[in-house]
């Protein structure tokens, strides 16, 4: 028999279940830290300190994450970057490096240089401008081999960009505490804002939050339970549901204590994108005073004289005021739970 006194374990079983329930920022981090873990468009709120510019870089990876609108900014950039270095080099091997060229100011004849970089660069030969010297011919050498690779490289970040799955799932701005089966259960809603099919949806709900134990206040997470943790197709919406019963760790805690134990709501989905046949995620999070207590989500499905079914993506935020059940204005949870 273990010598153990029935408070260690207890004890013991508590630290084993918030290691268990350890999302992976560590318990020295979910006790010290008071800020938001993750954002709302699922990024982590995460600084790394203490390394250089060189070890933090990941040009690849960054590449393939940015906006599209500065991936396309970025490759202009070095596309123009690129041809006035090489201009610079041809301007710079003086007036006969270049034959057939017409300029005669320096505007001119940089101009000339540059605009022939861009023929070198791109392989496109007009054949009017030629390079003469060793000089000239050594840098178009150079360049050559410089616009070969820099345009497969390119050409093949755009390909991975379209080929990589992603998810492009909408949450609800807001999460609600609402009347459910007599009682109470907190919601959000998602739904998918692309045309391509998810199925085999899962999703994984955590509270982290802070509680009394043994005299002093600590963050504890805990896994919801839900409602439904997978929908096989995904054409619609869904509202995902937590009933709070009691076994579950909102049961009898008020919105006064609820706010003011500083919660969030980390929210996980995997899913299997069916055009690629890849599982994708999406991640997102609400704080305290993204939950709005004592309301409803308003119907999003649309009426077509087609009979199609429809739901307009405009209502996915939009939620009505409701009344709590009277049971569920208690005094709240007791310290420690």
């Amino acid at each position: 028999m273990s010598d153990a006194r029935p408070s260690d374990l207890d004890r013991t079983r508590a630290r084993r279940a918030d290691v268990d329930a350890d999302l992976g920022f560590g318990g020295r981090v979910t006790q010290q830290a008071r800020g938001r873990f993750l954002n709302r468009d699922g990024s982590f709120n995460v600084v790394r300190e203490g390394l250089s510019f060189l070890q933090s870089l990941s040009l690849y990876h960054a590449l393939l994450t940015i906006s599209w609108t500065r991936y396309f900014l970025a490759s202009a950039g070095a596309y123009f970057a690129t041809n006035f270095l090489f201009g610079s080099l041809y301007f710079l091997c003086g007036p006969g490096a270049l034959h057939g060229t017409e300029g005669e100011s320096v505007a001119e004849r940089f101009a000339d240089a540059f605009f022939f970089s861009v023929q070198t660069l791109a392989t496109i030969g007009y054949g009017r401008v030629s390079p003469v010297g060793l000089a000239a011919n050594l840098i178009v050498t150079v360049e050559a081999l410089v616009g070969l690779l820099g345009f497969a490289l390119v050409t093949g970040l755009l390909f991975a960009r379209f080929s990589r799955p992603n998810a492009k799932v909408l949450f609800s701005d807001r999460a609600i505490v609402a009347p459910y089966h007599g009682g109470t259960a907190l919601m959000f809603r998602i739904a998918n804002a692309r045309r391509n099919q998810l199925i085999e949806v899962n999703a994984t709900v955590s509270l982290g939050w802070w509680e009394g134990a043994e005299g002093k206040e600590v963050r504890r997470f805990h896994e919801l339970a839900l409602e439904r943790r997978k929908v096989v197709f995904f054409p619609l919406h869904w509202v995902v549901v937590h009933p709070i019963d009691v076994k579950s760790p909102l049961h009898g805690v008020s919105e006064e204590r609820f706010r003011a134990s500083d919660p969030e709501l980390l929210i996980l989905l995997t899913a299997v994108d069916e055009t690629f046949s890849q599982t994708v995620h999406a991640r997102s999070s609400y704080k305290q005073e993204e939950v709005v207590w004592g309301a409803r989500f308003d119907d999003m499905f649309v009426a077509r004289e087609d009979r199609r079914i429809a739901i307009d993506m405009r209502r996915l935020d939009r939620i009505v005021k409701v009344d709590l059940p009277a049971a569920d204005g208690g005094a709240g949870r007791p310290e420690g739970g």
